[in-house]
């Protein structure tokens, strides 16, 4: 009886933490590299009966945020003075059981190291969560970590990356032979089928 209530013991905290852990609010990518211009992707999951209302998102020293995409059902204030970009609902929120993501484009570091996301999360009840805490916290911020770019993955004013824009030509390139090597292979047959039809009529 022991072992098996162990066994139930381990099998529950197996299910409960993975749901524990998506509580939190997290920030992707995780990984990204130096002067790139990253789409971040803020995820923000309500772990209360009451709704969430606000969330206010610390921009990290040395990123420099460029622009976010619009959510329907929520106002966006960036303010440059102190570094944050603050989301807030106008027609209810994010309700318990639901979550939210919040998108932005900013520009890395060209300095390799981690960046801390310290976010803040308001409830309808009036409560705070502030996400602010160490990997080991209650309420751990997220991270991303910067790694130094390589030559090859260089990235340009938009986004896109050297090699992205190099596998695109070529690409395009062998779309291009089979289509004219299709093409040839069709007059081909065209000519044969022509071909075997006079000479039916001659016979």
């Amino acid at each position: 009886m022991k072992k098996l209530m162990t066994c139930l013991l381990a099998g529950a905290m197996l299910v409960i933490l993975p749901v524990i852990a998506s509580a939190h609010v997290t920030v992707a990518p995780a990984e990204s590299t130096t002067g790139a211009w990253e789409t971040y992707t803020v995820k923000v999951p309500v772990e209360k009966d009451s709704a969430t209302i606000k969330v206010v998102v610390k921009v990290p020293a040395g990123v420099a945020f460029q622009s976010y995409e619009p959510v329907p059902g929520w106002n966006v204030v960036v303010n440059k003075a102190d570094s944050t970009v603050t989301w807030t609902a106008t027609n209810g929120g994010i309700q318990n059981g639901q979550f939210q993501r919040f998108s932005f484009v900013a520009q890395n570091p060209d300095k390799a190291g981690t960046v801390d996301w310290n976010a803040y999360q308001y409830y309808q009840d009036g409560s705070i969560v502030e996400w602010t805490g160490n990997e080991d916290a209650d309420y751990p911020h997220a991270t991303t970590t910067i790694s130094k770019a390589v030559s090859d993955s260089a990235t340009d004013s938009h986004g896109k990356k050297a090699t992205e824009k190099s596998e695109t030509n070529e690409d395009t390139k062998s779309v291009s032979v089979v289509q004219w090597v299709s093409l040839g292979i069709a007059i081909l047959a065209l000519v044969l089928a022509v071909w075997t039809f006079v000479m039916k009529r001659k016979k």
